[in-house]
């Protein structure tokens, strides 16, 4: 691990105990299940959220960008290098806001009674309404039954014929996560799971 991830690491301590798990080429820093932190090579990312964006647009931290392949995707991870490499005397609070709004996102988004399917990620009233005529009505069937439950069904009430895109949808929103962002080899276990 390079110094900068070392030091970030070592000063994220002070916050609490937390998880380190491999995010996007990087290293994603965990609480409660809820990423907060991004670290990738020398540059330090903190996830945004509520009025915390607006502030760290304020102090001119730029979004993250995860290219990949031919997409590029911005997700809401704020660039905090120069912040804390100058020890700014609001990153503490910054990054306090960052773990409670993380966790808070987490909270609701594991909360299916207070969500619609089309309003999982990757979702949208016309994929709900296949989901739904393939006989999966609610989040909390749809989080039970798994991607690949859910994409087997729909292939069965639509034939075969469907994109195997729509499994990466329903990955996406299982994982709470953009599509494009799925990893590779998850991907492709979906594909074997599916026997695609």
């Amino acid at each position: 691990m390079d110094m900068a991830r070392q030091h970030f690491c070592d000063y994220a301590l002070k916050f609490g105990r937390y998880q380190k798990r491999s995010m996007f080429g990087g290293l994603g820093l965990f609480q409660d299940e809820a990423m907060y932190a991004l670290l990738i090579d020398d540059t330090v990312y903190i996830r945004g959220g509520d009025q915390l964006d607006n502030k760290l647009k304020e102090l001119g931290c730029e979004k993250y960008r995860h290219v990949k392949k031919q997409t590029t995707a911005t997700v809401n991870y704020y660039d905090i290098t120069t912040l804390f490499e100058s020890r700014d005397a609001e990153l503490d609070k910054i990054i306090l806001t960052s773990i409670d709004c993380s966790i808070g996102d987490r909270k609701a988004q594991r909360s299916a009674e207070s969500r619609r399917l089309r309003d999982l990620p990757n979702m949208q009233l016309t994929l709900e309404r296949m989901v739904k005529k393939a006989g999966i009505e609610d989040v909390s069937t749809f989080m039970e039954l798994g991607a690949e439950t859910v994409f087997k069904r729909v292939c069965e009430a639509y034939g075969n014929d469907v994109d195997v895109r729509l499994l990466w949808r329903f990955a996406g929103a299982v994982d709470g996560v953009h599509w494009k962002l799925l990893q590779e080899s998850r991907k492709q276990d979906l594909k074997r799971a599916c026997n695609l």
